[in-house]
């Protein structure tokens, strides 16, 4: 079972958001708003979104089982 709901530029947006947001801790307004980037960061890291599943969304491709 792939449980997997983000699929690749979803995950390469999150991930450049991510590190963009978390940059922010340490140049910029070096405030700790920027952990907030840890978010976009592990989901794209995992692939995984719960949002994703609350709303029903999923940007990955399915896999098509049939014979």
């Amino acid at each position: 079972m792939n449980c997997r709901n983000v699929g690749p530029v979803d995950r390469a947006l999150r991930a450049i958001v991510g590190l963009i947001l978390l940059s922010l801790t340490v140049v910029g307004p070096q405030t700790l708003w920027g952990l907030v980037g840890l978010v976009p960061l592990l989901t794209a890291i995992v692939g995984f979104c719960p949002a994703y599943t609350l709303l029903g969304v999923k940007t990955c491709r399915t896999e098509d089982h049939t014979a």
